[in-house]
């Protein structure tokens, strides 16, 4: 489920005010009072904590996962999985969905609460939920005494509230005495807010001033944080975005590293970039299994009616080969191999092994030179190709594409408008040329799968897409060009 609200402190005498008529049609009624006994579990280290995840047991309503969340303006915005499970046994797809968070590190009883909920919900005149205004009492214990309270009111929306409203329910909290907004959930004000629990890594704001190592550092940070948020996405499996995010993470790690190599210690860079290249392996099994699932189900309406079955066929090969794929990159993703890869991940992220003075120097003196490296091996490839070069040396123009897009993005917050403008160009010449080689892998692998096909309908119905993917490489081929025109010039000087 995704959990939308707005979360407001508020002190002990506050009384909720009178919620109805703040939008034609909506209705308050007062919500049934309940009490509640919620514990949650962290490692010692508070590592789900200062990732922004809580795993709670709730009596009467199981096992919860918050997974990190998003803010827009006030409204904090989450993804929460509940789990069945015995009070004293945390379930293991819990455990499992968190993983990439604990890594080795072992969940214990951390937070105990006991909470009286009161509130209001309100209604459309359809008698639909628009929101849910809850107003919690909430005592901190230890054992059974009590050693700290707080008050904490949160408004939920739906999709389906109208606009408006989650403003004014707020504005009203407010005049009634309710304190600004503050995302902070339960567990991290029980244990002493947000400043109890750092983040374990924190990718840092670079300065004008801004060495060489700052900068390293920061994009290291990014791309480990992004791998890591992924990783539940990946573990669910319902959203194809978190294979195709920790695969960019990865890729982007992998070409930070390359970029970078020069103010860092040679072997641990190597290591660390062999071992992400056999995630990013992993990770792109996965990925191509998705792309060709979505793309030729796409592409599979476009056929005739009487190509239906065989469609049917090709759709249903290519799910057994995504089952297969997604179940390799689980097995990998639980075993010991991963798991000490993020961690030195997380420790890569905190300390870099950099080498000085090289990256001590001031960032706008010497990050120049490494975007015209990735410029200069890119361009130069363009300039080797013949006038109709195969789709193997466009595959390599789009991957040297991709790592000066990247060694850009990673210099920009330093070198400012034009290294952006590069980037956002790169990136424009490597969507076309991915176009490219999404159409002639899923070419080749249709033309693979028909000698095989369960019947004579089925071969034919690939034999019709490889044709449309041929069209579509065609197109994208005559596209290039455009696309290499637009980038040439912001090339670095």
């Amino acid at each position: 489920m995704r959990e939308r609200e707005v979360k407001l402190s508020a002190g002990e005498k506050f009384e909720l005010p009178d919620l109805g008529g703040l939008a034609d049609g909506v209705a308050a009624t007062s919500r049934q009072q309940e009490r509640l006994s919620t514990v949650y579990l962290d490692s010692n280290d508070l590592r789900l904590a200062r990732w922004g995840v809580s795993f709670r047991h709730r009596a009467g309503q199981g096992w919860t996962v918050k997974l990190p969340g998003k803010s827009s303006g006030p409204l904090l915005v989450r993804d929460e999985v509940v789990f069945e499970g015995d009070p004293e046994d945390p379930p293991a797809g819990a455990v499992d969905l968190v993983a990439g968070y604990l890594r080795r590190a072992a969940l214990r009883p951390r937070v105990r609460l006991r909470t009286l909920r009161r509130g209001v919900l309100l209604h459309d005149p359809q008698g639909q939920l628009v929101a849910d205004v809850v107003d919690d009492a909430v005592t901190v214990l230890d054992g059974r005494r009590a050693v700290a309270s707080f008050r904490e009111l949160e408004v939920e929306t739906t999709p389906e509230t109208p606009p408006g409203v989650l403003d004014a329910v707020v504005a009203r909290l407010r005049a009634a005495g309710a304190a600004a907004p503050d995302p902070t959930p339960k567990y991290l004000r029980a244990i002493g807010g947000a400043d109890a629990a750092p983040p374990e890594i924190q990718p840092a704001k670079l300065l004008p001033s801004a060495s060489v190592g700052d900068v390293v550092g920061r994009a290291i940070a990014d791309g480990v944080v992004r791998l890591i948020r992924h990783d539940p996405v990946v573990r669910l499996d319902n959203d194809p975005e978190g294979v195709h995010q920790a695969r960019v993470a990865t890729r982007r790690l992998r070409s930070d590293l390359r970029t970078f190599r020069r103010v860092l210690d040679v072997q641990w860079s190597a290591d660390l970039r062999e071992e992400l290249g056999w995630l990013g392996g992993q990770l792109g099994a996965a990925r191509d299994a998705d792309v060709l699932l979505l793309r030729l189900s796409a592409r599979a309406t476009a056929l005739p009616e009487a190509s239906t079955e065989g469609a049917s066929e090709v759709i249903a090969a290519l799910e057994q080969r995504r089952v297969e794929a997604h179940a390799a990159l689980l097995d990998a993703l639980r075993g010991d191999r991963y798991l000490d890869l993020i961690d030195r991940l997380v420790q890569a992220a905190q300390a870099p092994a950099l080498l000085r003075p090289a990256a001590e120097h001031r960032a706008t003196r010497d990050l120049p030179r490494l975007v015209r490296r990735a410029w200069r091996a890119l361009d130069g490839k363009v300039e080797s190709l013949a006038d109709r070069p195969a789709d193997e040396e466009l595959h390599m123009v789009r991957i040297l594409a991709k790592r000066c897009r990247y060694a850009a993005e990673a210099c920009s917050p330093t070198l400012g408008k034009r290294t952006r403008k590069l980037a956002k160009a790169a990136a424009g010449l490597q969507d076309v040329l991915g176009e490219l080689n999404d159409a002639v892998v899923a070419e080749r692998w249709l033309r693979d799968w028909a000698p095989g096909a369960p019947s004579t309908s089925g071969a034919f119905a690939a034999g019709e897409l490889a044709a449309l993917e041929r069209a579509a490489a065609d197109e994208a081929r005559a596209r290039w060009p455009k696309a290499w025109k637009q980038l040439s010039p912001h090339a670095p000087t």
